[in-house]
């Protein structure tokens, strides 16, 4: 962090998505509109859980993190993109922007991995259904969503000590909307290819192991599910992982993207979309997924509903 003191410029300026002043407002507006469609998402997929106690299950505890860690990372980023949007100032302090970097990376690598426990949930399931109360106990739970939160520390840790160290002395405008590892590591003056190898070691290894694993669990489940021999055991042993696939797919998709290439393949207009799509979207998204294509979900919507209903019955016939 001492390196800091003898960077020449006063601090980083974030462009932004875009110049235009009706393009600001639009994006402001529809950004606006996203967050607080994920927060109520986020919000309301933990409550619906906590309160269902037939959701207490190692599915959706999982399920609760995963809208937590949304719920975070989207407000690390939205709230600071709103504001360069509506405001003229678009300044960043060095600390603002190493601590936005360093929580972002803690909660994106942590799910990474949660989704990767995920598809070994499903796995299990699906593959061996008469020992999953055994194989994920609360102890194997337990342990794995800590490793998630672990590791992503460890990945954060590193990420930000080895860029803190870099020395920035020429343009200190980032050519993002919020504070990522390419965008910063292309304004550096150092030599940044040794910081460069171990970022890639770093988010390359945590992306691999979570690929392996879920790419194992899936080729098992969808072995298991074409030795079904009704359409309906089919059916059904399908659509507990169908909304699970299309989150990882979407989410695995657009971080591969992004990030394994080296920073002189960084372009503007490419990874801006593809940012936005993983730090704004996404996290609205993945409470749709898990609760429109998912009927336990829904069904625990109802019996929440009903028993509240119930209440107000019982507390009138008092009154």
């Amino acid at each position: 962090m001492s390196r800091w003191n003898s960077t020449t410029v006063p601090g980083f300026i974030l462009m932004g998505l875009t110049d235009s002043a009706e393009t600001q407002l639009v994006l402001s507006v529809l950004f606006l509109l996203i967050y607080l469609i994920t927060v109520l998402g986020n919000m309301g997929m933990i409550l619906i859980i906590h309160l269902d106690p037939q959701l207490h299950t190692p599915m959706y505890i999982f399920l609760t993190h995963l809208s937590l860690l949304d719920l975070s990372y989207s407000s690390v980023i939205t709230p600071k993109t709103l504001q360069n949007l509506l405001t003229s100032t678009k300044s960043i302090s060095f600390v603002c922007c190493f601590t936005q970097m360093y929580v972002f990376i803690l909660l994106a690598s942590a799910e990474c991995l949660l989704l990767s426990s995920m598809a070994y949930d499903r796995y299990v399931a699906i593959c061996n259904p008469l020992c999953y109360p055994v194989i994920m106990s609360t102890g194997l739970c337990s342990g794995l969503l800590a490793g998630s939160y672990v590791v992503g520390f460890v990945n954060s840790t590193v990420n930000v000590v080895c860029m803190s160290r870099l020395h920035f002395c020429n343009s200190n405008v980032i050519k993002h909307f919020f504070c990522d590892t390419s965008p910063i590591l292309a304004l550096s003056c150092s030599n940044t290819f040794k910081v460069e190898i171990i970022i890639f070691i770093s988010a390359g290894s945590t992306l691999v192991l979570s690929l392996i694993t879920i790419s194992g669990s899936y080729v098992s489940i969808l072995s298991t599910i074409l030795k079904i021999n009704s359409t309906a055991g089919k059916k059904k042993a399908f659509s507990t992982c169908a909304s699970h696939f299309l989150g990882i797919t979407i989410f695995y998709s657009t971080i591969i993207f992004t990030y394994l290439k080296p920073k002189s393949s960084y372009s503007l207009g490419r990874d801006q979309v593809a940012s936005v799509f993983y730090t704004i979207v996404i996290p609205m998204l993945n409470p749709l997924i898990y609760s429109l294509r998912n009927k336990e979900v829904k069904s625990a919507l109802v019996r929440i509903m009903q028993k509240r209903e119930g209440c107000r019955q019982l507390i009138s016939q008092w009154c």
